[in-house]
């Protein structure tokens, strides 16, 4: 309802009076250096506050933004919600730490390197034993297109389907990396959820959207028969949500909230 004492209405400020977060660019190959470690060690703690950590199985790997064949991880045993940039290891292509103070889980590089071999494009992949991840892929499912979050991954995510046990050899990571080609995420069968994005911020958002997808499928069909999006849809709905720009756009207010209550994560 308006006023009675007929004042106009204030103008509408000018847009670039508006603050919006876009991606940062940077000087030197050190400031992206420093910026993929602390948004690596935000992304893993927010893992860890989510319950995906599971004993010392999960891992995102971000690539260095210099020496492209090595790849920023989480050091093996060290719980997520402890880690700090500073305690990140990079190791090559082989899974050789080559900075650091701790090993690395070898077989998050025997399907991360070859992950990252096969995808120049992506910077991170996100790969961790999440509850409702597993629980959909001992299903042998793909996600349906039953919400607006789920129509991100229409027809942009695959199927691995085998299971042959640890990953352990290159073949492996090899095949895994076949099946996701040019998609976004992977549902491994009987194992769990893989991601990727061209940032650690879009990688990160679409494990948290695919592992709260698989969660909502999941109790749906267990109540019922879910309604499909149709395919028309469901592959505009892909366009407008699915590009890692809006995946990096939608991780910043996870990021803003753990910096803020963890500082100590940038030492």
């Amino acid at each position: 309802m308006h006023g009675t004492s007929g004042a106009a209405e204030p103008p509408p400020l000018p847009t670039d009076r508006l603050r919006f977060a876009m991606p940062p660019r940077h000087d030197s190959v050190e400031d992206e250096r420093r910026h993929r470690k602390e948004r690596l060690a935000s992304a893993l703690r927010l893992f860890g506050r989510y319950g995906f950590e599971d004993g010392v199985s999960g891992h995102i790997t971000a690539r260095d933004p210099e020496y492209s064949d090595c790849f920023w991880v989480n050091p093996f045993g060290v719980p997520f919600a402890h880690i700090r940039a500073s305690d990140l290891v990079l190791a090559n292509s082989e899974g050789q730490v080559v900075q650091g103070g701790h090993h690395v889980n070898q077989a998050a590089f025997t399907v991360h390197s070859q992950v990252h071999a096969a995808r120049p494009d992506v910077v991170a992949v996100a790969h961790c034993h999440s509850v409702h991840g597993r629980a959909l892929s001992a299903l042998g499912e793909l996600l349906e297109p039953i919400t607006q979050e789920s129509c991100a991954f229409y027809e942009d995510h695959a199927l691995y389907d085998s299971y042959s046990g640890v990953a352990v050899d290159a073949e492996e990571g090899r095949r895994i990396a076949r099946v996701l080609d040019s998609g976004k995420a992977l549902v491994l069968r009987n194992h769990g959820l893989l991601t990727v994005g061209d940032s650690v911020d879009a990688a990160a958002w679409w494990f948290l959207s695919l592992e709260r997808s698989c969660q909502v499928q999941l109790l749906a069909k267990a109540a019922g028969r879910p309604v499909l999006i149709d395919h028309r849809q469901a592959v505009a709905t892909r366009e407008q949500l699915g590009g890692d720009l809006v995946a990096w756009i939608n991780y910043q207010p996870l990021w803003q909230e753990v910096t803020r209550r963890e500082p100590d994560l940038f030492e």
